[in-house]
């Protein structure tokens, strides 16, 4: 029977993440930045937070602004999670959506 560990671990870290951002993170007007997946290795010691942005234009600012509040961002979920080894945080670009749209309006066009 598979672990439910890491799946739990995702989703609490995708919610207190997420919550972080909303709450201390100061983004310019109009800027949305979401929480798309996370992936926490099998050993528990890293993370990878996969964020999509509204609108795309905003991408390099709102990943260089968390990339500027990574260790903020890091204090704040070592303070809420209660599990050992604490997983570190990296944050990567979602564009998933994007090339889906792409990919669906090749296949309008066929």
């Amino acid at each position: 029977m598979p672990s439910t560990r890491l799946p739990k671990i995702n989703e609490l870290v995708r919610k207190y993440v997420n919550d972080i951002i909303l709450k201390d993170l100061s983004l310019k007007s109009g800027v949305f930045v979401t929480i798309a997946k996370v992936d926490t290795s099998p050993d528990i010691r890293y993370t990878r937070v996969f964020v999509s942005v509204f609108p795309e234009s905003e991408f390099p600012y709102a990943l260089k602004t968390l990339d500027k509040e990574r260790h903020n961002i890091q204090l704040s979920l070592n303070k809420k999670l209660r599990i050992k080894p604490l997983p570190r945080l990296e944050f990567r670009s979602d564009f998933t959506e994007k090339e889906a749209n792409k990919i669906e309006k090749l296949l309008k066009e066929l």
